[in-house]
């Protein structure tokens, strides 16, 4: 058995899969993992045309998910399901109130869009 790092699966992910999706101007944007800071795939992204951009450090401040599911929440509350079924059918309710305006001002409100 061969074991190889994550370092390398992603690395070759990179170059047997994304790059061929990638275009210039494509951004490709990735978190903290240390396989995503490799150089040789960050080369291949770059090679693309594409351009890398790393995530800060987790804050949720900077997470527009985190903002979805302040929205969710909340309306799961008023909603106040108390059993199994209804928390799932408030819990599709909920989901379908998120729509792409939102989705626009959650990424804007996070810095990941410029300003209207």
């Amino acid at each position: 058995m061969v074991l190889v790092g994550i370092g390398v699966v992603f690395r070759e992910y990179v170059r047997e899969v994304l790059v061929r999706t990638l275009k210039p101007g494509d951004i490709v944007v990735a978190d903290n993992l240390s396989a995503h800071k490799d150089a040789q795939a960050r080369a291949l992204i770059k090679q693309s045309g594409a351009t890398n951009w790393s995530l800060p450090a987790y804050s949720p401040d900077l997470n527009p998910i985190e903002q979805m599911w302040s929205k969710v929440k909340a309306l799961l509350r008023g909603l106040k399901a108390r059993t199994e079924e209804a928390l799932y059918k408030g819990l599709a309710q909920a989901l379908d109130s998120v729509t792409p305006e939102d989705a626009l001002g959650w990424f804007r409100a996070c810095g990941y869009l410029p300003a209207q």
